[in-house]
């Protein structure tokens, strides 16, 4: 199929995939106000003439640092009351959940808000009671977790690539129900996101990150191998999903075809999952700087100094 402006369909999407990239970019340059400079930056921006996108960029952009201020309320809100918060993401390779985790902590303290992502489990770890790894990577009063993958690594790609038995499969399910009510008894707040994807679109996304260097790394054989098995993890999936939906932490679907789309609903949606309030704080007051008259700055050797290059 030829585009009327020589594109073809997946060099359109392309084209669109690295946009989102440098929006990534362009994000990390905002400050408070980020709305001033986003408007004098796309209004000058040579988008082809598209309008639309121009206005769905910024439209994004602002309610982004909308909810990205939240978060920050949210946060002030969980260390003021020691509050313990869990955030699962789970989702087939390539659907964005490290996309939307890293617009979440964008603009928080990492000491507060901290990303959990585990690698496979060591010779020792697999003799260990499934969950140890995990409980040891929970939040104290005042901190937010994000798991990047979870617990729910074993109904899902382990089930799927052979890693464990039916039977402890079986443990799983029968165990979690327990585990995560204890979690919840014990004060923390458990969220548990799936990030919902199609066939499509995760070939395309799988297609870019081989196209691209930069990305190339993201692309693991573990991944190559789970692309070719969608249909088991199809069924992996759903039988988790419903034998882990529990009312004390229930499973929420993103929607996530569309990457900023998901990350902002998935932020929102967090953002209502906790009842907070915007704190006041007192004013900071930058204190003068002590002088004295037999200060002088010792000069360095010059061999320390990093080369200008730029």
């Amino acid at each position: 199929m030829t585009m009327p402006d020589g594109e073809n369909p997946f060099a359109k999407r392309a084209s669109a995939e690295h946009a989102d990239d440098l929006d990534e970019e362009l994000e990390l340059t905002f400050n408070d106000d980020g709305d001033d400079q986003l408007t004098r930056l796309l209004d000058g921006a040579p988008d082809s003439g598209r309008d639309s996108e121009i206005t769905g960029r910024r439209d994004y952009f602002r309610e982004l640092f909308r909810l990205q201020g939240e978060l920050v309320k949210l946060q002030d809100w969980v260390v003021h009351n020691k509050l313990k918060v869990v955030v699962l993401f789970e989702g087939r390779d390539a659907a964005g959940k490290g996309g939307a985790i890293k617009r979440i902590t964008q603009r928080l303290n990492p000491r507060v808000c901290r990303v959990a992502a585990l690698p496979a489990p060591n010779e020792r770890e697999r003799t260990q009671w499934y969950f140890q790894r995990y409980v040891s990577q929970l939040p104290a009063g005042g901190e937010i977790v994000l798991f990047d993958r979870s617990w729910y690594n074993r109904p899902g790609v382990e089930r799927v690539m052979g890693f464990c038995t039916e039977d402890e499969v079986e443990e799983f399910f029968r165990s979690v129900p327990e585990f995560e009510r204890m979690l919840v008894r014990s004060g923390i707040i458990l969220i548990k996101y799936w990030f919902s994807i199609t066939d499509e679109e995760q070939h395309f996304r799988f297609q870019m990150r081989i196209d691209d260097p930069i990305k190339q790394w993201k692309l693991s054989p573990m991944d190559l191998e789970s692309r070719r098995r969608w249909e088991q993890y199809t069924l992996a999936k759903q039988e988790m999903l419903e034998r882990t939906n529990i009312p004390e932490a229930r499973w929420w679907i993103v929607e996530a075809v569309d990457k900023k789309k998901a990350r902002l609903n998935c932020i929102d949606h967090l953002l209502s999952q906790i009842d907070y309030q915007e704190l006041e704080h007192p004013p900071i007051v930058l204190p003068e700087r002590e002088r004295h008259p037999d200060y002088t700055r010792a000069s360095l050797p010059a061999e320390m100094f990093v080369p200008e290059v730029y």
